[in-house]
């Protein structure tokens, strides 16, 4: 892809006659005329007539795009004639089918879209706002203290209009999500052995940072599991049991096997799973089964009939870190999330230091 003037455009088509654009406007100027033409005597590509050429093109024929669009269809003839020659290229072949798309009209619409879904989202995302919507977005590690924060949050929203993405995933997916995906928030899980290899990623992707928890990881099972009757549990314990784990760890500029050995040691058994929900299914179901996690709420522990215990050998300190782009600015919503995250990661994390 190449970029005209902040649009994205594919490269066969960028380099055919594409005009060049002035310096002071945002829209693509051409010599020739769509159909239109401003106060300067310029020319502009602007988003109608991308939408002409999809139109054409979804309906097959300029007669029924014409009227869907309530365009005289001379007018909308000439449209797409005056773009081809300006850009060098042919949009569409005649056949017993109606109009069909040549490769370069494929190229040209499927980029069409494109821009305009970005159209549509800026549109929604300042209309919502104008309605006085909120929004709240973030991606967390599969830590019940942080969920019982979430839930903590949706108690106070009262009527409020608001729209909400909460997801669970790794710390990859959680930084993509920032950067790429549009969400503001986002909370990342790590060894503390780790930490510069994160502070160096996130000063690299001009992300900001702090760290709202340090924790070591406890081991979770039944309350009838032989484990939950010992005094002192060690590693060699856990030898016999299946041992539920994620799949996923992250570090920045670290081979993923090298980090698989570190953070999932090898044991005899081991159950892969990526969905909480699911995890703590099979922990009740199987008392076989254990489970490394942070500090759960009691309430939980209660519901679900399971135990927490310290591993006496285990001393490996985790951090979870709450990260957004350096010029974000914390919504309310966000600093009312925050404070209910503060406040369960006392009752359960400080609680059992």
């Amino acid at each position: 892809m190449k970029r005209m003037n902040g649009i994205a455009v594919p490269e066969r088509l960028a380099g055919k006659n594409m005009a060049k654009p002035t310096q002071n406007t945002g829209r693509l100027i051409n010599r020739k005329v769509y159909g239109f033409e401003s106060a300067a005597g310029e020319n502009h590509m602007n988003i109608l007539h991308l939408k002409y050429i999809i139109s054409i093109a979804e309906n097959g024929s300029i007669n029924k795009a014409a009227e869907e669009l309530h365009v005289a269809q001379p007018n909308l003839s000439r449209v797409v004639k005056e773009m081809e020659a300006d850009l060098g290229i042919q949009f569409f072949r005649r056949s017993s089918k109606g109009m069909m798309l040549t490769p370069d009209g494929e190229l040209f619409v499927n980029q069409a879209r494109k821009i305009l879904e970005q159209v549509d989202e800026m549109e929604s995302l300042y209309k919502e706002k104008k309605a006085g919507k909120q929004r709240f977005s973030i991606s967390v590690p599969r830590a019940s203290y942080i969920s019982d924060a979430f839930a903590a949050l949706s108690r106070t929203l009262g009527k409020e209009q608001v729209e909400i993405f909460y997801q669970e995933t790794n710390a990859l997916q959680a930084v993509k999500n920032i950067l790429e995906v549009g969400y503001n928030l986002g909370i990342i899980r790590y060894a503390a052995g780790y930490d510069k290899y994160f502070k160096q990623m996130m000063a690299e992707k001009g992300l900001k940072g702090e760290i709202v928890a340090e924790f070591k990881y406890v081991l979770v099972m039944r309350q009838d599991c032989a484990l939950a009757a010992m005094d002192t549990i060690r590693f060699s314990d856990l030898q016999q049991y299946i041992q539920i784990a994620h799949a996923d760890p992250y570090v920045p500029s670290l081979p993923l096997s090298a980090v698989r050995n570190e953070e999932l040691p090898q044991t005899p058994r081991r159950i892969f799973m990526f969905e909480r929900g699911s995890q703590f299914d099979l922990l009740t179901e199987n008392p076989e089964t254990v489970m490394w996690v942070s500090p759960l709420p009691e309430r939980l522990l209660r519901q679900l009939h399971l135990v927490q215990r310290e591993c006496a050998e285990n001393q490996r300190l985790y951090r979870d870190m709450l990260i957004h782009r350096q010029d974000y600015r914390l919504t309310e919503l966000d600093k009312r999330f925050i404070t209910e995250l503060t406040q369960s990661k006392r009752a359960c994390i400080t609680r059992k230091k």
